[in-house]
């Protein structure tokens, strides 16, 4: 491995650059306009326990830099993105992948994960606890320390794979949610999600997103995001992967001083389908500038 590896719960990657979930797809989408074994790995799209149709349209909106999304998880379901997904993936991708799953319920949870754990590409489960408790009324997942610790604990009974909980930044402290998901065996945090944010429609006097509401991302929340690794990089000692608004390599070095282990990037790959890739390409330049040897050697370093 060289100046850009870094190793993320056990497995080495080749570089720290990984597009985030639900901004490429199942990767073989992107594989077409370019080799997308430049990645680190990559986040493939949210998957729940049954297939989801996800929210009425509209539910993109653009914003001073960013967007706001209310997909609402549209995916097929954990069955068809293990049958038929995956092995178009794996026709076009080498590397080790990351799971994203999200669900409604702590059994929702523990069944998608326990299936995606038996895929052998699959490395590590990224564990997206923004979803709506449907048996808590509703509140999220992520913005209570117990439920975010019950699906870790139910997560983790069912699965061998280092399991790496996704939390939302729409809370007060999210340094106690990332204690508590520790405590309870969490391998890793990725963080942050999108914020939550709506817009108008001047002209219709009417909320832009049939949803009313949406998740906030793009290069605005990138200083949030740089916060949220920080203070939590002090509060806990397992691996962070870093994302919010990152567009650039320098973005990625930023977080990585913040103390992220690997990157995530989204919004960015939604504008142009090359950002991921030209990150990559633009990284040891920028470790020049800044006199950076290994990457490696800098997570953290801002701590």
């Amino acid at each position: 491995m060289g100046r850009l590896s870094v190793e993320l719960c056990g497995v080495e990657l080749e570089n720290p650059v990984i597009p985030a979930s639900g901004t490429f797809g199942y990767g073989y989408e992107f594989a077409e306009i370019y080799d997308i074994n430049i990645l680190g790995s990559l986040s493939f799209k949210g998957t729940t326990r049954e297939p989801r149709f996800g929210n009425p349209t509209p539910r993109i909106a653009e914003t001073a830099s960013g967007m706001l999304n209310a997909v609402g998880l549209q995916n097929p379901g954990v069955d068809r993105v293990i049958n038929e997904e995956l092995p178009k993936l794996r026709k076009c991708f080498h590397k080790p992948i990351m799971a994203n799953v999200s669900g409604f319920s702590v059994e929702d949870y523990a069944y998608t994960c326990e299936k995606l754990d038996g895929q052998q590409q699959v490395a590590w489960l990224e564990v997206n606890i923004s979803c709506p408790n449907v048996h808590g009324g509703g509140m999220s997942f992520g913005t209570d320390k117990g439920c975010a610790a019950q699906v870790v604990r139910a997560v983790k009974a069912v699965t061998a794979k280092p399991v790496i909980v996704k939390l939302s930044p729409n809370v007060t402290d999210i340094t106690e949610i990332a204690k508590a998901c520790e405590a309870e065996g969490a391998d890793g945090i990725s963080l942050i999600n999108t914020l939550m944010g709506m817009r108008i429609d001047l002209k219709k006097k009417k909320p832009v997103l049939k949803n009313t509401t949406g998740g906030l991302s793009g290069p605005a929340i990138f200083p949030v995001a740089l916060r949220a690794v920080y203070q939590t990089a002090k509060a806990v000692s397992i691996p962070i992967v870093g994302m919010g608004g990152v567009s650039s390599a320098e973005d990625v070095i930023e977080l990585m001083l913040a103390g992220a282990t690997a990157v995530e990037v989204g919004a960015a790959n939604l504008v142009d389908p090359f950002a991921s890739k030209k990150i990559i390409e633009d990284l040891e330049p920028a470790m020049d500038k800044y006199g950076i040897k290994n990457l490696k050697d800098i997570i953290g370093g801002a701590l």
